[in-house]
């Protein structure tokens, strides 16, 4: 399983519906909302 960076809930890689790529890594996330917000400033919510 995969950590929503925004919201901490755990995603499953295999079938999440939102992802984002950032530096060579790939980010998933629960919601359309999760990934807008992660993607208007991916190096904030990269740093884990």
């Amino acid at each position: 399983m995969a950590t929503d960076p925004i919201c901490k809930m755990e995603v499953d890689p295999k079938t999440a519906k939102w992802k984002s790529s950032y530096q060579g890594k790939e980010y998933y996330f629960c919601a359309p909302g999760c990934k807008k917000k992660f993607d208007s400033d991916p190096a904030k919510y990269s740093k884990q």
